[in-house]
């Protein structure tokens, strides 16, 4: 998205919210909703609106594991390390794909192909170990299967 649509989508953003503090969740969730991630313009731009510090908005902002500081990747992968998901092997599919594509969780690759994700639990406890990628729940996967699916997504 070019940078004068990214400020006038955010400023459609904040416009559908009022000026008060109690809004800088939902109005932080609605941008990343729509870009994907919290850039440093759009937390300035909260700031202003709100007329709060952008240290205010940044410290509320990472308190929350849910907002993104950098674009995602093309596909964006999640493994699930819950309980039922990490007995099953969640870690070994964990490693492997960190292994495969060359980043930690919370990390995109260079290139902007794929982005990585820990997460706490999908509740698709029947289908363990569980990773979503780009939307889609790939149930009972292994190191193995895992990789095939990157090489497939490559």
């Amino acid at each position: 998205m070019h940078p004068d649509e990214a400020g006038q989508a955010i400023d459609t953003i904040l416009s559908s919210h009022s000026r008060e503090r109690e809004h800088l969740i939902p109005i932080l969730q609605d941008i990343q909703e729509r870009m994907s991630y919290l850039s440093p313009k759009a937390l300035r731009m909260v700031a202003d609106h709100l007329d709060l510090s952008e240290n205010d908005v940044y410290g509320v902002a990472t308190f929350y594991s849910q907002f993104r500081y950098h674009p995602p990747g093309r596909h964006r992968i999640k493994v699930c390390q819950g309980t039922a998901c990490h007995v099953r092997g969640g870690g070994l599919v964990l490693d492997a794909i960190v292994r495969k594509i060359g980043i930690s969780p919370g990390q995109t690759s260079a290139d902007g192909g794929f982005s990585l994700e820990r997460v706490a639990c999908f509740g698709s406890c029947a289908l363990p170990p569980v990773m979503v990628v780009d939307d889609k729940v790939y149930g009972r996967m292994s190191a193995r299967k895992a990789e095939k699916l990157l090489e497939d997504l490559e």
